[in-house]
């Protein structure tokens, strides 16, 4: 049957449209001194837009971001898929030989940097060829019309190219490989723009909503939160640099509703001087561990209500949510706690999870059966940009079509909640960031006294995992622990590092395969899961 009313391709970007219309008067972007409103707001996106047409940029064409939370960022978030441009928001974590890999494999021809990163950016310029470099300070500082950025858009012409394939590539994120490089991974128009509406109809979002931005914009694109606050036309209020102090004073001065971290940031504002209960109640999403049942109830009393999510680069930021029962309310606190750490179930608008075996039959729903955390869904990526052995090897046949293997594995318990037990591939997830071991294993090496080395992730209470590393020297080196710590620093991001190093012979198989799992196990005993 044929309609005259044809589907609207679906992108984030039309929720700014729709925001510029309702909220156009009322605040979009609270960054230091400067307000902006809507209308404002949309107004200089149409202008990044435009400036694509300056910069020789065609629809297609890749640009690469490195900026803190500013409001740059958000603008970028928008501007740059109004031209039909695929946008890569870097880790500014990394280091700058790490980054110029990735703009070079993403064939970026434009690095748009903040300019507290010029150094870091400017050395990005000189590792690959042909690549443009726009600098951008401070909203609303003296110097304005000094800046390339700020001329840029003073000078484009507002701009919008019609999307027309909303399964077209918005943006590509780099992932940790567990083999190498990291991968890129492409977002869609279409998967954006549905993970956007999930996220702010599961977190609780309005046009009330003041989201304090304390998640980095490049982790996931801020977990499709750009897109999500826009939706509902709430205020994103913009943070340039992460401490406890800052955080609390926006919690009790600017009305903060909503922000989003990981474990080791909620640690940190709970063991804070400033720590007090928030003023209104404060709703947090967690993820990249699960949150301990003494922090879950630090957080209660504080007046913050935190709620689990689990994801992977690879589904958007967010899949999954520990969606609360109202029935849960009257179990003790340390069962609520139990509950609460469990990763959860799908979102809205993930199609279905498994838990499946080495067969790819799924594990019964007892808790206790192990397997592999499988995903299908609108928020499963389009795959890895110029990879195609890596999305193979990521894919699974099963019911329906093709499922996304996550690596990551875990029990199914009753009415499809999922809570992980372990890791299959050997990423660390560090305080949010992924490490993948062979990479730090690979800088060890390179130490001229290190004969071999293995590289696991060890329980940390801050942290959640740290590297650990374990390491055979030379015969006769005399090596100590922070000499090897200090040449990975050296080598890659120093967040990378190992943060302890144990010497002596490694455990291998009959074939001389090192047993990591053995190492691990020595680190991990004592505990029912191999993830912290």
């Amino acid at each position: 049957m044929t309609s005259p009313f044809v589907p609207v391709p679906l992108t984030p970007v039309s929720f700014l449209d729709r925001a510029r219309l309702v909220h156009g008067d009322r605040p979009a972007v609270m960054d230091g001194p400067l307000r902006r409103s809507y209308e404002e707001f949309a107004c200089r996106c149409e202008r990044l837009a435009g400036a694509t047409l300056d910069l020789g940029l065609q629809p297609g064409d890749a640009v690469s971001v490195l900026a803190p939370n500013v409001s740059m960022a958000l603008e970028a978030a928008f501007g740059f898929p109004m031209a039909g441009v695929v946008f890569n928001a870097l880790n500014s974590r990394l280091s700058a030989s790490e980054l110029a890999w990735i703009v070079g494999h993403a064939e970026s021809k434009v690095l748009l940097a903040d300019h507290g990163l010029a150094d870091v950016a400017r050395s990005i310029q000189q590792q690959v060829p042909g690549l443009r470099l726009v600098l951008s300070h401070d909203a609303g500082v003296s110097g304005d019309s000094d800046c390339e950025y700020e001329a840029l858009l003073a000078a484009a012409q507002p701009h919008r190219a019609e999307i027309t394939d909303e399964h077209s590539v918005l943006s590509l994120n780099y992932t940790s490989g567990t083999t190498g490089h990291p991968k890129g991974v492409m977002y869609s128009h279409r998967g954006a723009n549905l993970n956007a509406l999930a996220m702010a109809a599961q977190c609780g979002l309005d046009s009330d909503a003041v989201f304090l931005w304390t998640l980095p914009m490049f982790h996931c694109n801020g977990w499709c939160f750009p897109w999500a606050v826009t939706a509902v036309g709430g205020a994103h209020l913009m943070l340039r640099t992460l401490d406890p102090d800052t955080v609390w004073r926006h919690v009790r001065d600017d009305g903060v509703t909503h922000f989003n971290a990981a474990p080791t940031v909620l640690i940190g504002l709970v063991n804070h001087p400033d720590a007090a209960p928030a003023p209104r109640t404060v709703k947090v999403c967690t993820g990249g561990a699960p949150p301990s049942p003494t922090l879950l109830a630090q957080m209660t009393e504080l007046n913050v209500d935190v709620t689990h999510l689990y994801g992977l680069t690879e589904t958007y930021g967010p899949s999954l949510i520990c969606d609360w029962r109202s029935e849960w309310d009257s179990l003790p606190a340390s069962e609520q706690a139990r509950i609460k750490a469990r990763q959860g179930v799908g979102t809205l608008v993930t199609s279905s999870v498994r838990v499946i075996d080495a067969g790819g039959a799924d594990v019964p729903a007892d808790g206790t059966t192990q397997g592999e955390i499988a995903i299908r869904g609108n928020n499963v990526m389009l795959g890895y940009y110029k990879d195609p052995e890596a999305t193979a090897a990521a894919s699974a046949d099963g019911p329906g079509g093709t499922w996304f293997r996550t690596g990551d594995m875990a029990v199914m318990h009753d009415h499809g909640y999922v809570e992980v037990r372990d890791r299959a591939k050997d990423v660390i997830i560090s305080g949010g960031e992924n490490i993948a071991s062979i990479e730090v294993e690979q800088a060890l090496a390179s130490h001229p006294d290190v004969v071999e080395c293995a590289v696991v992730a060890a329980p940390d209470d801050t942290w959640g995992e740290v590297p650990a590393a374990f390491v055979v020297l030379r015969a006769g080196a005399a090596v100590t622990e922070a000499d090897l710590v200090g040449h990975v620093k050296s080598r890659i991001a120093r967040f990378k590092a190992p943060k302890s190093v144990t010497f002596g012979e490694l455990p291998k198989t009959a074939t001389g395969k090192i047993q990591k799992f053995a190492l691990r196990d020595q680190l991990w005993a004592g505990r029912d899961r191999r993830v912290n």
